[in-house]
């Protein structure tokens, strides 16, 4: 069942409720306890002086009430020049088959044709059948060609302290 919902960039009230949403998704892809961001930085870094992300979100056409986030920023390839990168896709697991995932998911490819990106890019955990299969349902390249990076916490402060 498709239903049609309201898209519209987030404004600041809408970030408790995206802060429930990013807590629900880490929940469901087993790493609520790696969630370390609150309600004040989302708030900083998204509505400050300096945005750092934008976030897109749904409400269902008969209520006032969002049901899905789509947060996302800009990176840079050397390649190709402007990329959009989509962070996270999130509609509540009691709205999902209605449809927003894939308004929102438009949203952001025309965010990034707007931008004049190259291409959108994302990552999926690769034993997320639904979420696979949704993406790829809409004509995109799902693929492992690449390793994912990451220096974190004390590593990170330590090779910057040592340079």
């Amino acid at each position: 069942m498709n239903v049609a919902g309201r898209i519209r960039k987030a404004q600041a009230e809408d970030i408790p409720k995206t802060h429930a949403l990013i807590r629900e998704l880490a929940e469901y892809e087993r790493a609520l306890d790696e969630v370390n961001i609150g309600v004040a930085t989302l708030l900083e870094d998204g509505f400050g002086p300096n945005p750092a992300y934008g976030l897109i979100v749904v409400e269902p056409a008969d209520r006032d009430e969002v049901v899905g986030i789509a947060l996302h920023y800009e990176k840079y390839s050397t390649w190709n020049g402007r990329c959009l990168f989509l962070e996270d896709l999130v509609v509540t697991a009691s709205e999902r088959g209605k449809g927003y995932g894939k308004q929102l998911f438009a949203a952001c490819a025309a965010e990034a044709v707007e931008r004049g990106c190259a291409y959108m890019q994302w990552q999926v955990l690769d034993w997320n059948t639904p979420a696979i299969d949704f993406y790829k349902s809409l004509g995109a390249d799902v693929s492992s060609d690449w390793l994912n990076g990451r220096l974190e916490g004390t590593a990170l402060k330590s090779l910057a302290v040592g340079s």
